[in-house]
Parts: C-alpha cells; structure tokens; sequence
C-alpha cells in the first residue's frame, strides 16, 4: 500500500509540472523567439518552399567526413516526426482533451515552427565554428558554450527519449494497428521479432540505410496519407464548419463534466494539443539539429529554413488527423490511440480503413525506427566517446522488441515525462542563445535587400 502511494504521488506530481508550468514554458519561450527572430515563420515560410525544393543541390555539396547532406537531413527530419506520434499521439490528444485538443494543435504549430527554426539554426551555425573534422549534431554542442555539463544531461535524457518516444512508442502503435485491422490479438511476439529484425538490418547499414531508407519511405507515406485524409475530410464536407466551429468553442469551453472543472478542462486540452504535437512533430528537441548538424553545412539560415519546413509538414499532417477525428464523430466513441484513427477512416472506407491506417501506421513507425536508430546513437556516441555502439545497438533492438508487449497507457504516461524534461533543457538553451540567432537573421535580410536592389 505504502508503495502504491508513492507511486499515486509521484503521477500527481508530474500531472502538475506537466500542466500549466510546462505549457505556459513553451508558449512564452515560443512566443519570445517568434518576436526576436521577427516572425521568421510566417515571412520566410515560401522561401523555405523555394530553399528546400528548388535549389540547385549541385551547390551543395555533401562535405568529406559526413554521414548527409543538408537535403538528406531534411528528409530524415520528415522521417523522424512524421511517425506515429501524429497517428496514435494526436488520436489520444483529441480522447483526453476532447476537440478542443485540435485548436491547440493548430495554435501550437507556429509556435514549433520558429523553435524548429532556431535549433537547426545554432546547430548549423556552431557545427560551421567547431574544429576541422570535429562533426558534433545539434544541442549536444550549442548547449556546450553555456554550461561544460548540460549537453551531457542533454545526451542522456535524448537517448532516453530516443528509447521510448522514437522506438517503444512506434512499436507499439505499429502492433495496436496491425492487431485491430487484422484481428490476431495473440501475434504480438511475432510482430516484435519483425521489428527487432528490422532496426537490427538498419543498424548493420548504419547512416547510408538510413538516408536510403528515408528516400524510399518518406514519399510514400507522405503520398498515401495526404490522398486518404482528403478523402475523408472531403465525404464529411457537410460538418467541415460546424466541426471547426465545435472545435474553437471546446478549445476555451470544454465539457466540465469530463474535465471536472473549466479551468482543468481548458489545461487539459491545451495540454493534450501541445505536449502530443511536440511529440509529433519534434520540434523544440533536437532530433533535427542533430541530423542538420551533422551534415558539415556552413549555411545556418537556409538549413534552418528547411528544418522549419520540415516542421510545417508535420504540424499539417498532425493538423489534418485531428480534422479527420473530428468531422467523422469518432472523437465521441471510447476508441484511443491508433483506434480512434482507425475508426475515423472506417467512417469513409469501411473495414478498407483499418488497412489504410496499418499501412500508415507501419510506414510513419518504421521511418522513425530507421532514422532513430542514427539520432540517438550520436547522442550515445556523445555520451560514451564513441564506444559501445554494439551495447546501443542490442539495447535498441531489444526496445524495439519490447514495444509491442506494453499497454498504451504505459507507453503515452513515458512520453510525457520523457518529452517535457527534454524540451525544458533545450529551450532553456535556445532563450540564452536568441542573440546569435536575431544576429544571422539581420545579416541574411540585408543581404536580400542588396539582391532586390541589384
């Protein structure tokens, strides 16, 4: 008894720190480099377009002694967050924090956008200061020059992070699928071995499979969600408006019954919207800087542009799953997680549905699968000087094992805690470091300025 009353406070413990302070943390600091970084999202955002799909990337080369090029990066950031945090993470947001999650959603995307801006920024612009041949991603080196410790506490909490949000949580939503659509409640052993199989395979290959296996995923998944979510959301066209209606209304006044009182309701849904999307699309953590900082680029502000890009797509697709619960109703059943999207697609497909959301489901867990297996093993790599990689590997590969034989709750409880204390250090440091930022923004606008002139 007296252990289970520990454990009961420690949840009540972090249900706080989860509520108010974290969400009031991300929306200032947010809301902070939106101003100082003047917007950079909303003016730079087809520039961005331009930047990532329009360039010549013959000019870009893929310098010596680096596992990718800026354009693989962005790929891989695409990999990376769109996953199944954005299938099985925003269905739980919209079941805890009822349609109003999805205004908090869409609010929260231009919130990650600018954050996605400036770590990919100071990522790209430290790697460019660090030693020849010294190749360090992302916050593990910018967060060096404010504190000797603090990109080691960052290392272990990302590898954590790594372990759990990016492995465990796709496993186990990859095996939610499968089990409903196919109905083989007892086969969860053999979709584990599948999955070590699988990340064992990309592991052996190290960073050429995994920018192979991006190239080869990421236009298919992409491709087959945007054609299957436009079709549901254009069978519901009729409740579109009064859908978004509901959803601004219960984004400020949310059923009081089921979140006790306003105010809890309101953080309740505010708090679902956020801390899912953040899991989503990533942005504010660092997964991105550590692939753009790893690719020897010397040009911060158009690496940041794509990272910003790559933010913008998964906050859309996030955007889009939250729409697609909505106007079909199935926010009103009992369903969670992978289910609920499921259920909304059966809406418009039938039992044809549940093997759309498998193959979706499948295909945005195995991309993370595959481009984690890089990211967090620079964390380790960080963390240990660059021994055990075969300790990570195992230890990864067993994890991927394990994720099929967790309960949801288990796993979304594990991704809250392991996102907030994350994003915490690495936004701490982005606030400290705006002033590098604000500087390359100004640098890059009156260059512009001159080419117009020109």
């Amino acid at each position: 008894m007296a252990i289970v009353s520990i454990q009961s406070s420690f949840i009540n413990i972090l249900e706080t720190i989860l509520g108010w302070p974290f969400i009031i943390y991300v929306i200032v600091i947010g809301l902070i480099c939106t101003f100082v970084c003047r917007f950079a999202q909303f003016r730079y955002l087809f520039r961005a377009v331009k930047v990532t799909f329009f360039s010549d990337r013959s000019i870009i080369p893929k310098p010596k002694q680096t596992a990718l090029n800026p354009f693989q990066a962005f790929l891989g950031s695409l990999n990376a967050s769109i996953g199944n945090g954005s299938i099985a993470g925003i269905a739980t947001a919209i079941y805890t924090g009822g349609p109003g999650a999805a205004f908090w959603i869409f609010a929260a995307a231009f919130i990650l956008m600018i954050l996605r801006f400036c770590e990919v920024y100071l990522s790209s612009y430290f790697s460019a200061q660090a030693p020849a041949g010294m190749i360090i991603g992302g916050p593990m080196l910018y967060l060096k020059s404010i504190a000797k410790w603090l990109p080691y506490l960052y290392a272990i909490l990302f590898i954590s992070f790594g372990f759990i949000v990016a492995n465990a949580m796709q496993s186990n939503s990859i095996w939610v699928s499968f089990q409903k659509t196919t109905g083989f409640k007892n086969a969860s052993w053999y979709v584990a071995i599948i999955l070590f199989l699988f990340v064992g395979y990309i592991l052996l290959g190290g960073a050429t499979r995994v920018a192979k296996a991006s190239e080869a995923i990421v236009p298919f998944k992409i491709g087959l969600f945007f054609s299957s979510t436009l079709i549901v959301l254009l069978y519901h066209y009729k409740i579109i408006i009064p859908s978004l209606l509901l959803i601004i209304d219960s984004a400020f006044q949310p059923n009081a019954l089921t979140a006790g009182t306003l105010g809890i309701g309101i953080q309740y849904a505010m708090r679902s919207g956020l801390s899912q999307t953040i899991v989503a699309t990533e942005s504010g953590l660092g997964s991105a800087a550590i692939l753009f900082g790893s690719t020897g680029s010397t040009k911060p502000i158009k690496d940041a542009l794509m990272g910003m890009l790559s933010s913008f797509i998964s906050s859309t697709v996030c955007i889009m799953v939250a729409l697609c619960i909505v106007v079909s109703g199935a926010w009103q059943t009992s369903f969670k997680s992978t289910e609920l999207t499921s259920h909304a697609f059966e809406t418009v497909f039938g039992n044809l549905g549940n093997w759309i959301v498998m193959i979706l489901s499948i295909s945005f867990g195995l991309g993370v699968l595959a481009t984690y297996c890089y990211i967090t093993s620079e964390a380790w790599l960080f963390l240990t000087k660059k021994r055990y990689l075969t300790v990570f590997g195992i230890l990864y590969c067993i994890t991927a094992f394990t994720g099929p034989l967790l309960t949801v709750e288990n796993v979304f409880f594990l991704v809250e805690i392991s996102t907030a204390s994350l994003i915490f250090i690495n936004l701490f440091g982005i606030l400290l470091l705006l002033p590098i930022i604000r500087k390359g923004i100004t640098e890059f606008d009156t260059e512009q300025q001159k080419k117009n002139k020109e």
